[in-house]
């Protein structure tokens, strides 16, 4: 496999929050460096289902995940999997789910937390947190520096061939605090600063970069139903593969198989939607 990419999905970040707020994002689309679009979720527009089908291609009515309180073990073919059997590497520093969906469940602190497993035919080298704890009064999320940092250790130790990363953090700042509000610009701001040192480093590793996020958040902190702000959010582009117009909203279906393409790796007949790069 001759091309390398990492998805980087910051949680629940509403399209509007993305373009008004992540100023080094939006400025590297002013001076074409990267490609912008609105990204539009599954139904429902909650995190777990939004997890499996970003990585299967397939709806929740198809995967069974019908939420975050009914995780387990796909089934259908995914991202990981797919790069695996093309003689890829893989790698994911995220939430538990992620392990749980695509390697075993059920989590096991001791064994899932760090690991890595050359032989595995889906996630070779896996950091994950379990947010055990978490609630309103406390996130019980990592620095996203630590986040952002764990996955460039693994690109540049195992030549990860795809990596994933998700971080919750916006997404639990958002249920905490909605999203008019002073602290969820201070959050994004700060999301925005941390992550940008990253991008160009891991484009010189050889890496092109898509930045999106699961789903969006109304303004009262939800999602998981049908509205543009729980659905919509932006999707960043970097690399050179050309994309669709600026006015095209990307289905999440399109996420996996988009992948896929980039890579070089086959696209199952399960992933029914049209790659948006090219």
């Amino acid at each position: 496999m001759t091309k390398k990419l990492l998805l980087i999905i910051l949680d629940g970040v509403p399209l509007r929050n993305f373009r008004r707020l992540f100023g080094n994002l939006e400025g590297w689309v002013d001076s074409g460096d990267a490609q912008t679009w609105t990204h539009r979720s599954v139904i429902p527009s909650i995190s777990a289902s939004c997890y499996a089908s970003i990585h299967t291609g397939v709806t929740p009515a198809e995967h069974g995940c019908t939420g975050n309180g009914n995780v387990f073990r796909l089934t259908h073919p995914d991202v990981f999997g797919q790069v695996r059997k093309a003689g890829g590497t893989t790698g994911a520093v995220a939430h538990s789910f992620w392990s749980e969906f695509f390697n075993r469940a059920p989590f096991d602190f001791v064994r899932d937390i760090e690991y890595d497993e050359p032989d595995s035919t889906t996630i070779n080298h896996g950091r994950f947190h379990s947010m055990t704890g978490y609630g309103a009064n406390n996130q019980m999320t990592p620095s996203d520096v630590d986040l952002f940092g764990t996955l460039t250790n693994l690109c540049a130790r195992f030549d990860l061939t795809y990596g994933m990363l998700h971080t919750c953090t916006l997404d639990s700042m958002g249920h905490r605090f909605f999203h008019d509000c002073q602290e969820m610009d201070q959050a994004c701001f700060v999301m925005d600063e941390m992550l940008a040192p990253s991008i160009p480093r891991w484009r010189d590793m050889g890496y092109e970069v898509i930045v999106t996020a699961d789903h969006g958040q109304d303004d009262r902190g939800h999602h998981g139903g049908r509205s543009p702000l729980q659905q919509e959010t932006a999707l960043y582009y970097f690399g050179e593969a050309k994309g669709p117009d600026t006015g095209t909203v990307i289905d999440q279906l399109q996420l996996a198989p988009t992948i896929l393409h980039r890579l070089g790796a086959d696209i199952p007949d399960t992933m029914r939607g049209k790659p948006f790069l090219s």
